[in-house]
């Protein structure tokens, strides 16, 4: 799978020790950033994993900011993304079996690396359920085409 990831300063450590996961695991990674522990502003980083899905460069995204909230608001923004902020295994097997979320978002202030590492591996081996749940996603679509305008 090629994934995109970013990150703002708070999220830096935490993106560099998911990027090994998931190379480690086999997957294609797009860095969007940032690159340094210098204060930057999460939206810019959100905004370029979204769009790295929502284009199709990319088949899903992670989204790391020091609680996740910040950068979550801004993945949100982008067309077509399903971002969800996930604290534990059970929120990431739902967000894809139910929501079909594109973007995993995480809270580096919040969660352990190894928390942080098992949200990972549940969430890119859980799959869309489908069925009922696509009319739902269906229904997220709508909302977000009435107010694009």
């Amino acid at each position: 799978m090629k994934l995109a990831i970013g990150s703002d300063h708070g999220g830096l450590a935490l993106k560099e020790v998911v990027k090994t996961f998931l190379i480690e695991q086999g997957h294609e990674v797009v860095d969007y950033g940032t690159k340094t522990a210098d204060s930057c502003d999460y939206p810019i980083y959100g905004e370029r994993v979204g769009e790295a899905v929502s284009f199709g460069d990319c088949d899903r995204g992670i989204a790391i900011c020091g609680t996740g909230l910040g950068i979550s608001m801004a993945v949100n923004k982008v067309p077509g993304i399903r971002g969800a902020l996930c604290t534990n295994e059970f929120m990431a097997e739902m967000s894809r079996e139910h929501n079909d979320a594109n973007v995993l978002v995480l809270g580096a202030r919040v969660l352990g690396e190894g928390l942080a590492l098992r949200i990972v591996k549940v969430w890119l081996e859980t799959e869309f359920g489908g069925d009922r749940h696509q009319r739902r996603i269906d229904g997220i679509t709508a909302i977000e085409k009435k107010y694009s305008k």
